[in-house]
């Protein structure tokens, strides 16, 4: 039979424990009042904090989620405990012997988490003591080689894993712990013959939580024999999850409740030589790219207050350059505002650090640049500017990113900017813009749904009157309609070129790309049919709709010549539209004898008497 808690004991833990202090490992809380605390929930993404801590009372409460409870409820929700797990944890933070009636202290009904935690505490002490031994000289070596001595070792935990096969297992198995509990742990490995060391060989950083317990461990090896991946973490366990874990978060919270500032940078050694530095706001990702988890637990230490700062640092390559977009692309979740740092020289901060000193580091981030300038240029850079599709192509990614600036007051110059960067006009840089603004949803609805917003029907499907009403996507919606209903009579030359034109509504364009999937079947009774079927569920119907939508010319004998009239308007705007570009093209070069110019001229004509062509046939 599983061994139950004595009542007294757990009445005693509720006691000991101190509400404000453990909610605190989770949540920057601020003084609302006599006994009373607040802070943003932990439980459901909000704006304004309406989670409210009461210390003497032992009890919290949410006024906007509803979420209340004691101290063992807390962590039940935030770690997905069990009572008796709760129970465990907090006897283990204030140092309570619990004694475990029915004479059973093993449960039954899955791995007890705080045997978990305490073989990892157990593993942690054993690296420790193998890096002060002979055999630990590699890592130390290793260790002072990046600028790191004994103290900044132990400051942070640093240890070292012996190379042989079951060191740590023996250890820990002499201090009481099943093999079955190191596995699940993720401290060793299964093989035909029993368990072994996961870690061997390697520097060992410690992983913890902001309460400071081992979760887990990054290793990095040392022999060039080790044929293992240069860095080695734990596994996915029941206390670790890479996705909500950040190193050095347990040493950095209270600088970054304090300054609003938090630092992200790539490794373990990049977050020691920060601190050591003196940018005591450094953490870091353990093995994977830094998510929607990460920035919930920033969040909830930073308050998220608008004015607060996440600086990102990332290699100058093209892995650093990938991740700095990754960040970007979650950046909308942060009210903070978010930067990146990058050194002059590519270095990381450690190699910084070793290189130029400790106020180099200090520096780094003073020169930081908005993190959205930065993803502003790596867009544009992609595309070769000195041709129409480049530009056109460099507009369209970088468009959208001037259109989610946090700050309304910084979009104007920055779309400036852009033109100046692809020489493109003002009001057409502008007006893309503004077309990707209109589309943005609030930014409250970019984080993730409440259980009670998923369960919210499907929206509408697309129809005809869910399009903007402007005149640009009246003239698309015409001319599309005028190719599904008089395709046959306009003819496959024209459509041809028709299904090539730029169409800026998103799903006004879907259906373009559906009519030139089924151009083949032009004319024949299934062309409809054939439509349909290249067009995704959500746009049958305004495909319906426009197929049978009547059209603007009444008069069966002029019907042809109206679809053909409107067809011919779009595919001239998109003359227009290309020959405004080469203008702008010629204008950057400057000088009209220029021999890139007078092709450009040469361009523009042809350009010219295509239009003429479409409006003579």
């Amino acid at each position: 039979m599983a061994g139950r808690i004595r009542a007294s004991d757990v009445e005693e833990v509720k006691r000991r424990t101190n509400l404000a202090d453990l909610v605190g490992d989770y949540v920057t809380l601020k003084n609302a009042g006599i006994d009373s605390m607040k802070g943003l929930c932990p439980f459901h993404d909000e704006r304004s904090p309406s989670f409210h801590v009461r210390p003497a009372l032992g009890y919290y409460h949410c006024f906007g989620c509803g979420e209340s409870g004691d101290a063992f409820t807390f962590l039940q929700r935030m770690d997905h405990l069990t009572f008796a797990e709760s129970v465990e944890r907090l006897a283990a933070r204030i140092h309570y012997p619990l004694t475990y009636e029915e004479g059973g202290f093993q449960r039954e009904d899955g791995p007890n988490r705080a045997r978990l935690l305490a073989a990892n505490q157990a593993a942690a002490a054993f690296f420790v003591e193998q890096l002060a031994g002979d055999e630990g000289a590699a890592g130390r070596q290793f260790l002072t080689g990046r600028g790191f001595d004994a103290a900044a070792c132990e400051r942070f935990g640093v240890g070292y894993a012996p190379r042989g096969w079951d060191g740590l297992v023996k250890h820990l198995r002499g201090e009481g712990f099943t093999p079955q509990e190191l596995a699940q742990a993720g401290l060793v490995s299964e093989g035909q013959r029993g368990v072994y060391d996961r870690f061997r060989g390697r520097v060992v950083w410690p992983i913890r939580d902001t309460s400071g317990q081992t979760l887990g461990f990054g290793a990095r090896k040392l022999y060039e024999d080790d044929n293992g991946p240069k860095y080695l973490n734990t596994p996915e366990s029941p206390v670790y999850h890479k996705s909500q874990v950040l190193y050095g978060l347990d040493l950095a919270k209270r600088a970054i409740s304090r300054g609003r500032r938090a630092v992200v940078v790539e490794g373990y050694t990049d977050v020691m030589a920060c601190h050591l530095a003196g940018v005591e706001t450094a953490i870091a990702t353990c093995g994977t790219a830094f998510g929607k988890d990460h920035i919930s637990v920033l969040r909830r230490i930073m308050s998220d207050d608008a004015a607060a700062e996440v600086i990102f640092t990332f290699d100058p390559d093209e892995a650093g350059q990938k991740a700095a977009l990754r960040a970007f692309s979650e950046e909308k979740r942060f009210t903070a505002q978010t930067y990146v740092a990058v050194a002059p020289d590519g270095l990381d901060p450690c190699d910084l650090r070793l290189h130029r000193g400790d106020e180099a580091v200090r520096e780094l981030f003073t020169r930081k640049t908005p993190l959205f300038e930065f993803a502003l240029r790596q867009a544009v850079s992609r595309f070769d500017l000195n041709s129409v599709e480049g530009r056109l192509n460099a507009l369209r990614a970088a468009a959208p990113i001037i259109a989610e600036i946090k700050d309304p007051s910084l979009r104007p110059g920055y779309t400036r900017e852009l033109a100046r960067m692809l020489g493109s006009d003002l009001a057409e840089v502008q007006r893309a813009v503004r077309a990707f603004a209109t589309r943005q949803p609030s930014r409250d609805a970019v984080r993730d749904p409440s259980p009670e917003q998923a369960q919210q029907p499907a929206p509408a499907r697309i129809g005809l009157s869910s399009l903007p009403a402007n005149p640009t996507t009246w003239l698309e919606r015409d001319a599309i309609m005028a190719m599904l209903q008089q395709g046959d009579a306009v003819g496959i030359e024209l459509l041809q070129q028709a299904v090539t034109a730029q169409v800026s509504t998103p799903a006004l364009r879907v259906v373009r790309d559906a009519l030139a999937a089924a151009l083949p079947s032009l004319g024949a009774p299934t062309w409809l049919d054939d439509v349909l079927a290249a067009s995704p569920e959500t746009h049958r119907g305004l495909v319906r709709e426009l197929a049978i939508a009547p059209m603007p010319q009444r008069r069966p004998e002029l019907l042809a010549a109206y679809a053909r009239d409107v067809i011919v308007s779009l595919l001239d705007r998109d003359l227009l539209g290309l020959k405004q570009e080469l203008l702008a093209r010629m204008q950057r070069i400057g000088d009209p004898s220029d021999e890139g110019s007078r092709r450009i001229q040469q361009q523009v004509a042809a350009l010219e008497a295509a239009r003429r062509g479409l409006r003579e046939e």
